[in-house]
């Protein structure tokens, strides 16, 4: 055997005295802080999104007054062009609110939960999955790179 195939690295090995259901709920935990990565990369993308409908605006204002139709150029650009998505908000406020209030709290106790109740070691719960589920000597399987 081989030291590829010896378990997981010493970065992924359960520490003393940490228990089957501290392994799973820390798990837990960062699988809920994984699915808050993913929403807040969805608010992201509802950022530049709306940004960048925005600054299509310009060129349909553009379009119209040029095609003779200032009433709506001018329209556009009053009630739509630069308004806010909600009250007093764009969108980079939203995604500013969202990481200060939310996001950063998550994941600064997500690291702190790691850190007291597993000497900082992250994905236990996978690795040891991993472990239980790799086929020893096969070589598409080996414990690590």
């Amino acid at each position: 055997m081989t030291p590829r195939d010896e378990g997981p690295d010493p970065a992924h090995r359960r520490p003393a005295g940490v228990g089957d259901t501290t392994v799973e709920g820390l798990g837990s935990l960062s699988k809920a802080l994984e699915t808050v990565e993913r929403a807040r990369g969805h608010l992201y993308g509802f950022h530049q999104l709306t940004g960048t409908a925005d600054l299509e605006l310009d060129r349909a204002v553009k379009l119209l007054r040029d095609a003779g139709h200032g009433d709506w150029a001018d329209r556009i650009e009053r009630e739509v062009l630069g308004r806010n998505v909600i009250p007093g908000h764009w969108t980079f406020q939203i995604v500013e609110a969202y990481n200060r209030t939310y996001y950063e709290p998550f994941r600064d106790i997500e690291r702190q939960a790691l850190h007291d109740l597993a000497d900082g070691k992250d994905h236990l719960y996978e690795a040891e999955m991993k472990e239980a589920r790799r086929t020893t000597g096969h070589p598409d399987h080996t414990a690590g790179p």
